[in-house]
């Protein structure tokens, strides 16, 4: 399945259809159409929350900086190889600016 590069304004929306719960500060996932589990971890989690409030990438990695002990470069290298991740898996669309 090939992923089409994400820019850093595009808008990441969480796609529907997924129950969503936190677990020891962790969020955990549950696809109701194939019930596959998914764990997105603390920061995952917290990207995930970025997501529902419709930030772009930039945005999200942005606001990570300052919650978290991260270089901007580092930071947005992992945010989009997570997105990339969530976005194969059908948990994300992208919708470009």
């Amino acid at each position: 399945m090939s992923i089409e590069l994400i820019a850093a304004d595009d808008l990441i929306l969480q796609s529907e259809g997924f129950l969503v719960s936190d677990m020891d500060g962790e969020k955990v996932m549950l696809s109701i159409e194939n019930g596959k589990y998914y764990n997105l971890g603390q920061i995952g989690g917290r990207i995930w929350e970025l997501v529902a409030s419709h930030a772009t990438i930039a945005g999200m990695v942005e606001q990570l900086v300052m919650e978290y002990e991260i270089e901007p470069d580092v930071c947005e290298q992992q945010v989009y190889t997570f997105l990339h991740q969530l976005a194969a898996e059908g948990l994300v669309q992208v919708r470009k600016q």
